[in-house]
């Protein structure tokens, strides 16, 4: 169980939008939420600024995100994790030949 003063930290999943600051990264969390009176499934997106202390998250990366004590006036989340690299990375390139086809 937890310990006594502590409280259970939120994570969060979400996908890396923005790398333009040093040591803080852009998440986008997006959920799915049923509308009260219509009962359509609705797609909530919210953004989190977020601190990278290595530095390693790329744009695309999807990363595990905790809440954590105010870093500064907006960053109150930081990276726990990155789960999956971006697709560009993973990618092997096209090699092509010359040849016409």
């Amino acid at each position: 169980m937890d310990t006594k003063g502590q409280a259970r930290k939120t994570t969060k999943v979400g996908t890396v939008v923005a790398r333009k600051m040093r040591k803080t990264v852009t998440v986008e969390v997006e959920r799915q939420v049923r509308h009260p009176l219509y009962k359509k499934i609705v797609r909530k997106k919210q953004t989190f600024l977020v601190h990278d202390e290595t530095e390693k998250c790329k744009l695309g990366d999807i990363v595990r995100i905790i809440e954590t004590r105010p870093i500064s006036k907006t960053k109150r989340w930081r990276v726990l994790e990155i789960l999956g690299l971006t697709p560009a990375a993973t990618a092997s390139e096209i090699v092509d030949n010359g040849e016409p086809r």
